[in-house]
């Protein structure tokens, strides 16, 4: 159950004056513990993210809604650019850190380290031929995540009914563990370029959604320690299974920048596992994205 109240935390006047969203628990090891989950680097990343999506979001409609007020005003706003610097497509890489939103503290207090990732996509670019500072772009590509936990394990290959998440504190442990996802995705977003002529030199900004299938799901563990910390092996060993995640996801997407460099943020609105396996347990991602728009 999710209830919000604007401006409050638990009771107190929130300092930031947003929306707060309290989640219930009602699972077991894997449901349990639930209450506001808003580490610090989660909540950063979140934040990040409403503030890239806000920023871009407004440029783009001031972009197409400045009204024409005056003939001058007018021709300004019908000016043609000098496309032909500007290509049609072009790589996208991002390199982001990502974290699960919503999962209960019984898991949140395991993932632990820098949850880094990775995308890189094929985009196509289309301005629009009334405004040429907007374009509309659709691609393909790879979206990954890697979600790092301390002494605990997730059974991704269990036959159970609900995904067990199984901590090791007083067993044998890996020294590095992590829960790892690959998605195919087509994203689409609507883009705003301060100066088209010069693509590598001006200011840039973009929102979008992103539509994904997934492809693998692993869980990789390397050096096993007993649980006095005494390496027992140095192997590593990988399990593979996509039976508790969702095949699908969609998430919404947005950027600023300038040049070839832009901040980016990356919200899912689908969960990251099924109904009723585990917690309604979301991904983000806030890094940077290198690419020509």
């Amino acid at each position: 159950m999710r209830s919000k109240q604007a401006g409050y935390c638990n009771g107190r006047r929130c300092p930031t004056g947003l929306v707060c969203y309290v989640l219930y628990p009602s699972f077991n090891l894997s449901l349990t513990a639930g209450a506001a989950i808003f580490a610090p680097q989660e909540y950063i990343m979140r934040k990040l993210f409403v503030l890239l999506l806000a920023f871009a979001t407004t440029l783009t409609s001031m972009a197409q809604e400045t009204p024409a007020t005056s003939p001058e005003l007018a021709a300004k706003m019908k000016k043609t650019f000098d496309l032909s610097n500007r290509a049609a497509d072009h790589f996208m890489i991002q390199l982001a850190f990502n974290g699960w939103q919503g999962a209960p503290d019984s898991i949140a207090n395991r993932i632990g380290g820098l949850q880094r990732s990775a995308n890189v996509y094929v985009m196509l670019d289309k301005p629009f031929k009334g405004n040429q500072q907007l374009s509309i772009a659709a691609g393909i590509g790879m979206g990954t995540t890697n979600i790092y936990f301390e002494k605990m394990n997730v059974q991704i290959g269990s036959t159970n009914t609900v995904l067990p998440f199984v901590r090791t504190d007083t067993g044998n442990n890996y020294k590095k563990y992590k829960v790892s996802t690959a998605f195919l995705e087509l994203p689409l977003e609507l883009r705003f370029m301060k100066n088209p002529s010069s693509p590598n030199k001006t200011f840039k900004a973009a929102i979008g959604v992103k539509f994904g299938t997934l492809l693998n799901a692993h869980t990789k563990g390397k050096n096993l320690l007993n649980s006095a910390g005494n390496t027992l092996n140095t192997r590593t060993d990988k399990v593979l299974s996509k039976n508790y995640f969702n095949g699908t996801r969609l998430a919404a997407t947005a950027r600023v920048g300038y040049g070839n460099f832009t901040l980016f943020g990356a919200y899912s609105l689908t969960g990251i596992f099924k109904d009723g396996v585990a917690a309604n347990v979301k991904g983000f991602q806030a890094g940077l994205t290198i690419s020509g728009l």
